[in-house]
């Protein structure tokens, strides 16, 4: 029986595994967390400068394949993400590892037809519409974490009792990853919709901060030094909008909507999320936000390009901007430094 693994982005590992233990009669296995042996490994085999997440995901390759794993999967695309699978794959196979690779994205671009005959090879049983059915699943779980982490970003820096929100969701997360059907996840979504609203949370004056930036670095904790939960120690509410369903959903209708509401800033796209992240730079200084957070990885091209451009945007409207930029050798206690200045300098403009 086929041992199957994929790379780790925020608690996404929940919905993928979901899919693939109903659809593929194979042993799905649970990818170490990503951690500084994962960076390590990930460094000592990648090219100087690559960005990031390459090396985040090769580093969780290397611990699976050690952990026998013997099929790989690579969820991503866009930007360099795209063709991370073609250099991860030799560099893979140049240390003798043993496996195949199924690629589910290639250049933006997703191949229905490749992907199905990638399953039938390890699963000669691998059923078209059971598959369509869990994929259907898979789709509403993920819309419905997103929906809840929204939630839990406004509000989680003001509840009354510290780590509600953190216990809540982890077991929500286990609840989904035992769902037996729609009706049953819809059942659970509603549930936990209504226990989270319940959590009490303190009144007041809140400060208002948006995180934007490249879309893993933005989504993977560990990427980023769990920055949400750092901003929520200062009592900030966040809104953050990459996410896995605007990714694969909504990101090629809305990106024309923010070209056009931000077009004396910029006339074409970037590439990746930088448009994007111009587009929604100029509707949080419109809409009162009391500064904004801009996070990549070193070396993201896009990211780097629009940074001029959000200065533009955040000079225009005198709203405070920020930039992190994370590498596997980022100072831990120099971001929370610099969180701590950017706080107490919005928490000055807001009493002016």
């Amino acid at each position: 029986m086929a041992k199957v693994a994929f790379p780790h982005v925020g608690n996404y590992s929940v919905p993928v595994k979901y899919l693939l233990s109903h659809i593929l009669d194979c042993e799905i296995m649970d990818a170490p967390k990503i951690s500084t042996k994962t960076a390590e490994l990930g460094s000592r085999y990648s090219p100087d400068f690559v960005c990031t997440p390459f090396k985040y995901t090769l580093g969780t390759y290397i611990e699976c394949l050690d952990k026998k794993a013997d099929v790989l999967i690579q969820l991503g695309g866009g930007c360099r993400y795209g063709y991370y699978y073609e250099l991860q794959e030799k560099i893979l196979k140049d240390l003798d590892y043993d496996f195949e690779y199924i690629n589910l994205v290639t250049m933006g671009k997703t191949d229905i037809k490749k992907i199905v005959k990638q399953f039938e090879k390890i699963d000669k049983n691998f059923n078209k519409i059971k598959a369509l059915y869990y994929l259907f699943i898979t789709i509403k779980m993920v819309k419905y974490m997103d929906k809840i982490d929204d939630y839990i970003r406004e509000n989680i820096g003001f509840e009354v009792q510290k780590g509600e929100f953190k216990k809540l969701k982890k077991k929500m997360l286990l609840d989904f990853s035992n769902t037996k059907g729609y009706f049953d996840l819809y059942k659970k979504y509603r549930y936990y919709k209504k226990q989270f609203k319940k959590i009490k949370i303190k009144d007041g004056k809140k400060l208002k901060v948006g995180i934007i930036g490249e879309l893993y670095t933005v989504m993977e904790p560990f990427a980023n030094y769990e920055l949400e939960y750092e901003l929520a120690n200062y009592g900030i509410s966040i809104k953050r909008y990459t996410n896995a369903h605007y990714l694969l959903f909504e990101k090629r209708r809305k990106v024309k909507k923010y070209l056009r509401s931000c077009k004396e800033y910029i006339k074409y796209r970037m590439g990746a999320d930088a448009a994007d992240n111009i587009g929604r730079c100029k509707y949080l200084c419109t809409h009162n936000y009391d500064g904004i957070i801009h996070i990549k990885s070193s070396f993201c091209t896009p990211e780097i390009g629009a940074m001029p451009i959000l200065n533009k945007i955040c000079n225009d409207y005198n709203v405070p901007i920020i930039y992190f930029s994370f590498d596997t050798n980022t100072s831990k206690v120099g971001m929370k430094t610099r969180c701590e200045a950017f706080y107490d300098m919005i928490e000055m403009r807001k009493k002016l």
